[in-house]
């Protein structure tokens, strides 16, 4: 159990056609499985989260809710995370599917 734990990632999106913020300073808090959290998104806007996370083959799959994206309100959030490693689902309110990759490290 941990809480507050202060992290910085950086991303690359693959397959969307806008210029994405890729720095993302994040601070979370973690309380058994229960994640809850605020971070500078890749549209330049802080998203507040919460969510469970999973065992999953050796890596930690997240799954909540997230504010602060175009297009919706609040939106789901999944995200495969495998030590610094993350992996993400993303779209584009043009219709646009693709996936954020990156790499995240506890401050």
């Amino acid at each position: 159990m941990s809480c507050l734990s202060f992290l910085i990632a950086m991303s690359l999106h693959v397959g969307l056609e806008n210029n994405y913020n890729s720095i993302h300073p994040h601070a979370r808090c973690t309380l058994d499985d229960n994640i809850f959290g605020a971070y500078y998104n890749s549209e330049s806007n802080i998203s507040i989260y919460t969510g469970k996370k999973f065992n999953f083959y050796n890596s930690d799959l997240e799954i909540g809710l997230v504010t602060g994206y175009s297009g919706l309100d609040i939106a789901p959030m999944i995200r495969l995370k495998k030590n610094y490693w993350f992996i993400s689902p993303a779209y584009e309110t043009t219709g646009n599917l693709g996936f954020v990759i990156g790499v995240e490290y506890k401050l």
